[in-house]
């Protein structure tokens, strides 16, 4: 049966007189439910909001006295905390398809009413087994448990788990501690960034990890701990920043990027995502639209100036943003996104708005993270969150296991090598020790896998070779390890169902190919407003693409010049009449190929 926790009764004294304190002061209508942005009667609360900050002792207001590392969310989690205060039917679609990965913890000042709707017909039918469910009967002010619930922290790497909460950006009491309410019922430590010298202002939505010390943020995180601040103590720049999180987070490579103009709350979450130590999910504008320029400026300087943990450069996969009913965007229409997605364990919850943006994005997830489910939760019509400048990953916050076994391992490129083998190391860790680890790979993505031992070469580095292949083959693989403790795990997670892959490539020849090898597809096709088209760069680095009418006669140049890393573009054809079109991809020395698209 489900768990009820009344946390009035498990509180620190000195954490309950904060929400006391507070709401004593505050007018009823704060107390509704609140949108992402500062409401503008919520001005007139900050002062006693921040005098109410200084009651906090999190930690005793000082790091913690040992290494700690942040988890990144691809990482094995625990349960997921969501706050219930409105937009319900997305809210239980959550619980739905969580519930098969791990616990749901609900803050809410009703469980009776919430245990009953998520038993009612609505959106998807009853939910039968709420066994994982914990109700945490708590006040909460807003929806928005991403931005002011506290990141997963690991002592000395994979030791104890522990919590780490920022000031947050809104006067709001009671979802500002909500981590100490969560942190006192589920027994995990609380630290925070609320004392001078200390203290720190930041929201999770503006906030991702890599799990290996690397994390991202757009400037706000500057500007609101800078001379302008309105919640802050201590004024920062930039260098004073980086020593708070490096100190409380094991954040030692701190990327933040200027923020972009129409996005009004300027959280890095509404356009990008990590998925994994070296993928950057980055949403793509139609060329010179709303925010595409500055965030095309941000991506360039990441990619040309920023390596991934692996000392390479990142990995760029692009993903559309769609554009309103009216094909408009940012700042005359609501922030669509895919990148507002969460992990859950074997499971990505995506927001969706539209068929034809929606085919796009979720293939494109589909493709890079094989195995996973991933799972569509429509935020843009009955239940318009997006509209509140928010989705899926803004009313959600993880918490990682308490017993970790970290695997972290840089994927094999694709390679023209048929001779040697190839080596496979992963950086293996659980704090009883590794006591094996194994490599699997095979030649089809549905095994069967063969098994190779891996060998420690020392410093928590294990490694095992795949044979050499022929070329044209396609090599498929995953790890997995055992603690000393007995513990197992594989990355990816999703193995054997998901694995890395890569390719052994023939001769290189350039455009001397099929057309089915260089445009490797287009779809949606037929299409409706908005087509991908996928060249492989590896075949043809640089090129023209092209949309030819059935007479031949150009109806649209899509790009010219170097083919994007991960080769896609996406062509809007809501300028076009129905018909058929040949999508031709022209190499610089002259050679064609080309693909049939209908609309």
């Amino acid at each position: 049966m489900s768990v009820y926790l009344r946390t009035m009764f498990q509180l620190r004294p000195t954490t309950l007189l904060l929400p006391l304190f507070l709401v004593l002061g505050l007018p009823t209508f704060a107390q509704e439910p609140l949108p992402h942005a500062m409401a503008p009667h919520e001005r007139a609360l900050i002062p006693a909001y921040r005098e109410g900050l200084l009651q906090h002792d999190r930690g005793g207001g000082a790091p913690p006295p040992f290494a700690v590392r942040t988890m990144a969310e691809w990482e094995e989690v625990e349960s997921v905390v969501i706050a219930w205060r409105s937009f319900p039917g997305i809210l239980k679609q959550i619980v739905r398809y969580a519930l098969d990965e791990c616990r749901v913890i609900i803050a809410c000042d009703d469980p009776a009413e919430v245990e009953a709707y998520l038993g009612n017909a609505d959106y998807g039918g009853p939910i039968t087994d709420l066994s994982g469910v914990t109700y945490l009967v708590a006040d909460v002010n807003s929806i928005w448990s991403r931005d002011y619930f506290a990141e997963s922290i690991y002592a000395n790497e994979v030791d104890s788990l522990l919590l780490l909460d920022w000031i947050y950006n809104r006067p709001r009491p009671d979802d500002d501690v909500l981590s100490d309410v969560v942190g006192a019922a589920e027994g995990i430590a609380v630290y925070g960034t609320t004392q001078v010298p200390f203290d720190l202002v930041h929201t999770g939505g503006n906030f991702m990890s890599d799990g290996a010390g690397t994390a991202f943020s757009s400037a706000l995180v500057l500007d609101e701990n800078g001379p302008g601040g309105e919640f802050n103590f201590t004024v920062r720049d930039e260098a004073g920043v980086n020593a708070v999180m490096q100190q409380f987070m094991g954040i030692d490579h701190y990327i933040i990027m200027p923020t972009l103009p129409f996005d009004g709350i300027h959280h890095i979450d509404m356009h990008m995502k990590l998925l994994d130590e070296e993928t950057l999910l980055v949403g793509e504008f139609p060329v010179g639209v709303s925010d595409g320029p500055q965030l095309e400026e941000n991506i360039g300087t990441i990619m040309s100036d920023e390596l991934s943990v692996f000392g390479d450069p990142y990995r760029l996969v692009r993903i559309p943003m769609p554009s309103s009913t009216g094909g408009q965007y940012p700042p005359s229409a609501n922030y669509r996104t895919f990148a507002n997605n969460v992990f859950l364990n074997r499971t990505v919850l995506v927001p969706t708005y539209r068929t034809e943006y929606d085919t796009i994005g979720l293939r494109i997830l589909g493709e890079q993270l094989p195995g996973y489910r991933i799972v569509g939760i429509d935020c843009d019509s009955e239940q318009n969150i997006i509209s509140q400048s928010g989705a899926i990953h803004c009313i959600t916050k993880t918490i990682g296991v308490r017993d970790p076994l970290l695997i972290r391992h840089q994927r094999l490129e694709d390679t023209y090598d048929t001779s040697d083998p190839y080596e496979v190391e992963a950086y293996l860790r659980h704090r009883s020790g590794i006591d094996n680890a194994w490599l699997f790979w095979s030649t089809s993505a549905g095994g069967p896998f063969q098994s190779v031992p891996m060998t420690d070469q020392g410093n928590d580095n294990w490694m095992a070779v795949i044979p050499a292949q022929s070329a044209g083959t396609e090599v498929f693989y995953y790890v997995q390890a055992t603690s000393n403790s007995g513990k197992q795990q594989v990355r990816p997670m999703v193995a054997p169902e998901g694995w890395w892959h890569f390719r052994v490539l023939g001769t290189p020849t350039g455009i001397d190919r099929e057309a089915s090898e260089v445009i490797t597809d287009v779809f949606p096709n037929p299409a409706a407003s908005i087509t991908c088209i996928q060249v492989d760069p590896s075949l043809i680095p640089s090129a023209q693409v092209e949309l030819l009418d059935a007479l031949g006669r150009r109806a649209m140049l899509v790009s010219q010049g170097r083919v994007p890393a991960d080769g896609r573009y996406f062509v809007d054809l809501t300028g076009l009449p129905a018909g058929s079109y040949q999508v031709v991809v022209t190499s610089p020395n002259g050679r064609s190929v080309a693909r049939l698209l209908r609309l």
